[in-house]
């Protein structure tokens, strides 16, 4: 049963598509919890999640950073690079020994992976742990380069990665429900235009088939961006 909170939020969101700025408005509006909402942009698009030519991922610098903060693991041998990785805001770090822990504890406490190219071969080792969960450092997703510390200072102002799900649907937070509402319109603008830009060649028809948008309590407003 849903509560008189909630029936109210049901009965007052539009029921068609609408757009961005009053699908903003009216999930501001419906935010009425005691705790400040986080606002979600969850995306369904027209591809075939079972061909692996047809996955949908990327990242997205969030002009106004992201709602969560986003805890890090770094993967690297060099000490020097650790050093500036752990100045950056990386919570975890490490190189060889650190993949010895995730192999012992078959898990990884972070929300993002990044790692140096040389760490490749380590991390193949505990692949199927940290692929399952998002978490293995790839091109695609900016987390393997030379230098760590960059890419974790990138994660940590607002750059996140976003990855297709079996069902061919998006799911990122953008914002804070406290927030204007053009800072929110301008993350979630940010994000659409990213998962545009990350369409797979091979796919075919309508790419993006419905945007809608909700807070952490809140009902889901179609948008038409």
């Amino acid at each position: 049963m849903r509560g008189k909170r909630s029936q109210a939020a049901v009965r007052e969101r539009p029921t068609g598509i609408v757009p961005l700025h009053d699908a903003v408005r009216s999930v501001k509006e419906s935010a009425t919890a005691k705790f400040d909402e986080t606002i979600e942009i969850h995306v369904h698009l027209g591809v075939d999640p079972k061909q692996s030519d047809q996955s949908v991922r990327g990242t997205v610098v969030l002009p106004h950073g992201s709602p969560s903060s986003v805890r890090i693991a770094v993967f690297t041998d060099d000490v020097k690079l650790q050093d500036k990785a752990k100045a950056a805001g990386a919570e975890l770090v490490g190189g060889k020994e650190l993949t010895e822990k995730v192999s012992a504890e078959k898990g990884l406490s972070a929300d993002v992976a990044v790692a140096t190219p040389d760490m490749m071969n380590s991390l193949a080792k505990i692949a199927k742990i940290l692929g399952p969960r998002g978490l293995m450092p790839n091109p695609k997703s900016g987390t393997i380069g030379p230098d760590p510390a960059q890419i974790v200072k990138s994660l940590k102002s607002g750059k996140i990665t976003f990855k297709m799900d079996d069902s061919a649907n998006v799911h990122v937070a953008v914002a804070k429900a406290s927030w204007d509402t053009e800072r929110i319109e301008e993350n979630a603008r940010a994000l659409v235009g990213a998962i545009r830009q990350a369409k797979p060649a091979s796919a075919k028809g309508e790419y993006i088939r419905s945007v809608t948008m909700t807070s952490t309590m809140g009902p889901g407003v179609r948008v038409r961006v």
